[in-house]
């Protein structure tokens, strides 16, 4: 199916909003300027919404946690305003990770962890986006998940 150029306007938008949060070129003015009035974050694992200048804390956050923080998009699917993406969270857990219940130190364990984006745009800016990191495997992988086993019978 072939994009219209609004679509792939809006899918330009949303490679530039993940460009902004790399390590490498991470700039989160610039990142929360591509919101619109009244746009959020949805953390959906922390059930945590984001506005205004809060909607860069968790590109700080990663990108303290995962000093080479980058993000592999695998897929994007762009119908006019609703731009979805799948994607992995990808770096090495050489900084403190702070969640909402508490700081991670550092484990060096790397993370390839699955992610899927959702996204709502109005006039080339982002208004809502909604994030579902696969929060289980992300502490599988760096080790820190809780003991399952305490749980199952014997």
């Amino acid at each position: 199916m072939t994009l219209t150029a609004h679509e792939t306007a809006n899918e330009q938008t949303i490679r530039k909003l993940y460009s902004l949060a790399e390590a490498k070129s991470k700039d989160t003015p610039a990142f929360v300027a591509m919101f619109g009035e009244g746009g959020y974050f949805y953390d959906v694992a922390a059930a945590k919404k984001y506005y205004g200048d809060d909607i860069g804390v968790t590109v700080d956050v990663y990108a303290a946690a995962f000093p080479d923080m980058h993000r592999e998009l695998i897929e994007v699917y762009v119908t006019g305003d609703l731009v979805v993406v799948e994607l992995t969270l990808n770096g090495v857990h050489n900084g403190d990770l702070n969640l909402p219940k508490g700081v991670v130190p550092p484990t060096h364990k790397k993370m390839t962890t699955p992610c899927c984006d959702v996204f709502h745009l109005k006039d080339g800016k982002v208004i809502s986006f909604h994030c579902y990191v696969a929060v289980p495997v992300l502490l599988e992988q760096l080790g820190i998940f809780l003991n399952l086993q305490a749980a199952f019978r014997h």
